[in-house]
């Protein structure tokens, strides 16, 4: 534990900052598997829909420091893939 004030304001902010992050990306998790389910389904609306939520959840992430750029990229580019039925 800190002893110092301005060291637990710190550690305060980091936690408070790290369940922002992982907030965040379970979101985008949340949305992989409501796309995964859109495309089980075989609804090309829903797949649609559930594609541009995806990718701006995954562009808002990248935007807010939870997601690295290209973990952003590489997430958007699977799912392309999953909604094009390829994988």
């Amino acid at each position: 534990m800190a002893n110092i004030a301005s060291q637990r304001k710190r550690n305060a902010r980091s936690e408070r900052e790290r369940l922002e992050n992982r907030r965040v990306t379970s979101a985008v998790r949340t949305h992989f598997r409501r796309l995964q389910q859109a495309v089980e389904g075989g609804e090309a609306e829903a797949i649609e829909a559930e594609h541009r939520a995806l990718v701006s959840r995954v562009d808002k992430a990248v935007q807010s420091g939870a997601l690295h750029a290209n973990n952003g990229a590489r997430k958007k580019a699977r799912a392309a893939r999953i909604s094009a039925g390829i994988s």
